[in-house]
């Protein structure tokens, strides 16, 4: 058995090498699909009333005094494990009519105490995404 002498440099260029390797091989598998539409919980604390509400990407809806617009909606693939996940942003209309962004950041539906938006009447959180709704689809602008 004959031992090779490597050098340091060459040690660390065979370790990144094979890190890279392994790592571009798990992003294959775990790709994220964007889809077009977010799907949302939201209750209304005051009348205890769930409601269920889709949001397409870049679209703005108000529920309540809050208006949600999702800017993507992530979802893996049939043979990974769903991990949904969305970047959104929230805005409160206050009494005296003004907009104020109350929430910006990423929503996770396995976790939806970790970024749901907490309002004094209002939650909402992401629980899913999805490629198509009943709900139309909103105008394009020219």
């Amino acid at each position: 058995m004959t031992r090779m002498k490597l050098s340091p440099r060459k040690v660390i260029a065979g370790t990144v090498m094979a890190a890279v390797s392994v790592f571009a091989g798990e992003a294959a598998f775990a790709a994220r699909i964007s889809n077009p539409v977010a799907v949302f919980k939201g209750i209304d604390k005051i009348t205890g009333r769930i409601t269920t509400f889709d949001v397409y990407v870049d679209e703005t809806v108000q529920y309540g005094a809050l208006q949600v617009t999702p800017k993507v909606c992530y979802s893996r693939d049939d043979t990974e494990a769903q991990k949904i996940d969305g970047f959104i942003e929230v805005d409160e209309i206050t009494l005296d009519r003004k907009i104020r962004r109350i929430f910006t950041g990423w929503m996770f539906a396995d976790s939806p105490g970790l970024n749901a938006v907490e309002h004094p009447i209002y939650d909402v959180w992401l629980t899913g995404c999805k490629p198509s709704s009943d709900v139309p689809p909103p105008k394009a602008t020219n």
